[in-house]
């Protein structure tokens, strides 16, 4: 792989990073419409334009999406997993919180399954940041505990943080998924678009049960269509692009951005408010994203 195009796919997930820190902050205007069902238009209406945009590539591909088919169906139930799983996290915890351990888990986790399935080696610079991102997130989920002002919301905050580690941790598997798909020489529209359609079709039945809130107003449409276009379509799309271009731990590494772009539109636009530990615990996590990525990519650049 050549600079540039390295380059192209790390731009590539940076614009799809800055649509999703969006997605948080734009839920909270559609108040009476629950986690899950902003869950299942995002990532479900979202996912099946992937498909349709990618039809003629997957019937093209099917011989090799049907021989892949452990691997697709794989990253579709972790896709179709993943928005539940996220903004319930966020529901729970609060914005900035149920984002930072979403996001802020994926990195170590895609490491870890590219360790345990691939057999990519951790080194100690990765283990370091690991630890640093690690801490972050254990300062992050001790702030915001300590500001909850009752036992229910401490066990609200706690029950949003376990189903942000398994957003963080279906969100590093349909990265590795996908971009396995990639690596058989399917394009990376097509194995988004396959990938994702089969989770928006799974989501679908949902969305049926309850999405009828999203139709109550002309707010609540307004914002289900927002998420399963720009976030989700587009953002998926560039995403995509990227993913055919670098590592699925990188990656999902660089969408640490994403956090940091809900925190700041949490406290902007939300009016959340975080404790000056949770804010270190931020800083941690943007430090395990430096000190992951930074060495690794010019390494990797003066070999290309």
């Amino acid at each position: 792989m050549n600079p540039a195009e390295r380059m192209s796919g790390m731009g590539g997930v940076l614009i799809a990073a800055l649509l999703w820190g969006t997605t948080g902050t734009a839920a909270t205007f559609a108040p009476g419409v629950s986690a899950v069902a902003i869950g299942a238009v995002a990532m479900g209406v979202g996912g099946i334009l992937q498909a349709l945009i990618a039809l003629r590539g997957i019937a093209r591909h099917r011989a090799t999406l049907r021989h892949h088919w452990r691997m697709l169906l794989t990253g579709a139930l972790a896709v179709a997993v993943y928005p539940l799983a996220f903004y319930a996290s966020m529901h729970l915890a609060g914005v900035t919180v149920g984002t930072v351990i979403s996001i802020g888990s994926a990195p170590l986790l895609s490491a870890l399954i590219e360790y345990g399935l691939d057999g990519q080696r951790l080194t100690r610079r990765w283990m370091t940041g690991a630890a640093a991102g690690v801490a972050g997130m254990v300062l992050l989920c001790l702030a915001e505990s300590a500001h909850s002002s009752s036992t229910a919301q401490q066990s609200e905050v706690i029950t949003g943080i376990a189903l942000g580690l398994l957003a963080g941790l279906t969100y590093a598997l349909y990265s590795w998924a996908a971009r396995h798909l990639m690596q058989r020489g399917i394009p990376s529209r097509t194995a988004m678009g396959a990938t994702f359609g089969f989770g928006g079709i799974m989501l679908m039945p949902v969305l049926f049960a309850t999405g009828a809130p999203l139709l109550a107003s002309w707010n609540n449409a307004a914002v289900g269509i927002y998420m399963a276009l720009v976030p989700m379509f587009i953002g998926y799309l560039y995403y995509g692009y990227g993913l055919a271009r670098i590592p699925a731990s990188m990656a999902t590494t660089i969408t640490l951005l994403e956090p940091a772009v809900a925190a700041v539109l949490a406290v902007v636009i939300v009016g959340e408010r975080l404790p000056a530990l949770g804010w270190g615990g931020i800083g941690l996590i943007v430090a395990c994203l430096l000190w992951i990525t930074v060495p690794v990519k010019r390494r990797r650049l003066a070999q290309a």
